[in-house]
């Protein structure tokens, strides 16, 4: 889509953006209030705007967003490692932050709006884009994500900092939450590039910087610092982080398997920071350029401030500097002339020469990136970045093509299942004992289903599928199903092969990422916490306790209760059958070597009476 009013494509008014921009520059000036927030006369939206912070020491300046704090809303496989253990969730770990030191009442006025039907927008310039990205996290991990009929909200920074590691774009495109942040850049502002440069590099010039963007300090906008040898030297050194990061991701981008880049980053240090949400770049000249895709982001923060020769340092250092204090006249150019050009449907196909011979929408789109001043290479660099995209659909594609077969392949273990009922054994301990024809195609059945799970896990782990695979209900249901059926198959075959007794517990040694990650993604969209829907792998404890005979009966006392809960839990629940009750499974004959006294009481005895 090239062209339009930019207010219809990304769903907010102009007026409102340019209200927006007000009141985050505003929010500076006000000494020691937390935020600022205002009714839009007349509309159905309530702003509020934080303030910058101007120091190096605070944690909304200098230090990343912990990949922790994500964990709540992101199942993909780097982060499920540590599933066993409580991770904080994001919303209390935003609730902890600085900027939220006096968050109660930012939360009644925020909950006040809300019953009033209002939209929230949640802005800041500088360093106060970060805390409105955070109080946009949490109000959507709040109120949208138990209820998604409230109104949705909005966050727009101008000139924010980056906020957040890769696994941040991953997250938010799983929940689908990424439309909602919105980012004003221009061309040449140094804050948006500020965090690809790692602090240890930047650090000694940092501080006269932050002192040049507060509103209350006598350096502001010092005209004497930006044309200083000090702010040059500043540029230089942000911008040759930038490049280093810009041009590590490209080499992924065009599919570059030399070993040579993972041995650089070794001793290289690289920021960890990236792009998340929708980017608009003014070009200087009034127009904008749309980009949601961040690889292309990332790129475009590179290429659209490079410097034609060594002569105009000086000068790029000076508008690096005061371009970030021009948002709001920038803006109102902007949106007088409504020049747009939204590249995501296009990054394929743009122009590799800035004098190449188009027409139509991509004219308009040449000509922006001319205005950026985009290069040959900077425009490869966004191809690569549209083709990685569009294989992420073909692999989904792919994977979306097998669907029919897992189904049909599940199907089979499910009626190996039924039929062993039937025969009073059930069908973890008759694969177990493997004595038949049927248990050697539900072998079959087990291997090809854990071949084409383990590829769909391994895409998912280098990002080769889009965000939200994770978060369809269809694969949600699917994972579940197959979790549920053929895990108990590999918990079995592991104990019949005594694996354990070389290499350790099937839970702590030998469990899947197939199965963890699918445990995850139905723990996720349930909105319960992370194990409790262990249900398939109950088997491995019960084995393990059968191979703790010899401890007393009191040491392992509460984790036999614990499991006894659950597994009442889950058979009321439907997520186990009745199979596991029968006289001869694996797990009565060891549940009724336990104590009198402890069965007599147990929540099981009812069913084990049965």
């Amino acid at each position: 889509m090239v062209g339009g009013r930019l207010g219809e494509s990304i769903k907010m008014r102009e007026e409102l953006m340019e209200e927006a921009c007000y009141l985050a520059l505003r929010a500076h000036t006000f000494a020691g209030k937390p935020y600022l927030s205002k009714k839009i006369r007349g509309s159905s939206e309530t702003v509020f705007s934080f303030p910058g912070s101007w120091t190096v020491d605070d944690g909304s300046v200098a230090s990343p967003l912990d990949r922790e704090r994500l964990n709540s809303i992101c199942s993909h496989p780097s982060a499920v490692s540590s599933m066993t253990k409580k991770q904080p969730s994001t919303k209390r770990s935003i609730e902890d932050s600085k900027p939220f030191s006096k968050q109660q009442h930012l939360k009644m006025r925020v909950k006040k709006a809300l019953t009033e039907k209002k939209q929230i927008i949640f802005t800041g310039h500088s360093s106060g884009g970060p805390t409105a990205i955070l109080a946009t996290l949490w109000f959507l991990e709040e109120y949208i994500r138990p209820n998604p009929s409230h109104i949705t909200p909005l966050c727009v920074t101008f000139g924010s900092p980056l906020v957040g590691d890769h696994i941040f774009p991953h997250a938010l495109g799983r929940e689908k939450w990424d439309t909602y942040f919105i980012h004003f850049v221009t061309r040449y502002d140094i804050v948006p590039r500020l965090m690809l440069a790692p602090l240890s590099s930047i650090e000694r010039q940092l501080q006269p910087v932050l002192h040049f963007f507060n509103p209350k300090s006598p350096f502001f906008g010092l005209e004497s610092f930006a044309t200083s040898v000090d702010a040059s030297t500043f540029f230089m050194n942000v911008m040759r982080n930038v490049s280093a990061v810009a041009s590590h991701v490209a080499c992924h981008l065009m599919g570059s398997t030399n070993s040579l880049l993972e041995t650089v980053t070794s001793f290289i240090e690289l920021s960890p920071y990236r792009p998340f949400g929708t980017f608009i770049f003014c070009t200087g000249n009034g127009k904008l350029v749309v980009v949601k895709n961040p690889d292309a982001v990332l790129q475009l923060l590179f290429y659209s401030s490079q410097l034609t020769c060594e002569a105009h340092i000086r000068e790029a250092a000076c508008k690096c500097l005061k371009e970030h204090l021009g948002y709001e006249n920038e803006l109102q150019e902007s949106f007088k002339m409504q020049n747009v050009a939204y590249l995501d449907d296009h990054l394929k196909e743009i122009p590799l020469s800035s004098s190449g011979s188009v027409q139509g929408e991509l004219a308009t789109i040449n000509t922006a990136l001319n205005d950026l001043g985009l290069s040959t290479r900077g425009r490869l660099c966004l191809c690569a970045a549209g083709e990685l995209q569009r294989q992420k659909q073909r692999n989904q594609d792919r994977i979306e093509f097998n669907t029919k077969e897992i189904a049909e392949k599940l199907k089979s273990i499910r009626k190996y299942q039924i039929d062993r009922e039937v025969r009073k054994v059930g069908y973890y301990d008759a694969f177990k004992l493997q004595n038949d024809g049927e248990d050697f195609q539900a072998n079959v059945k087990r291997l090809e289903l854990a071949g084409m799970w383990d590829e769909i896990i391994e895409m998912l782990k280098r990002y080769a599928l889009p965000d939200e695979f994770e978060g369809r209900k269809e694969w949600i249901e699917l994972g579940t199903k197959f979790r549920r059926l053929v895990e108990p198959l590999d918990i079995a075959n592991y104990y019949r092969h005594l694996k354990n007794d070389d290499t350790g517990p099937y839970l702590i040694k030998a469990r899947p990422k197939r199965y963890r990650c699918t445990q995850r993604w139905l723990e996720h969209d349930r909105r319960i916490s992370q194990g409790s829907s262990s249900e398939s792998c109950f088997w491995a404890t019960v084995e393990e306790l059968r191979n703790s005979n010899k401890q007393p009966f009191e040491e392992l006392k509460e984790t036999i209760m614990d499991l006894e809960r659950d597994i009442d839990r889950w058979y009321q629940h439907g997520e186990i059958g009745k199979d596991v009750f029968l006289d001869e499974s694996t797990f009565a004959m060891w549940w009724k070597t336990l104590p009198y006294q402890h069965k007599n009481g147990s929540c099981l005895a009812r069913y084990m009476s049965n």
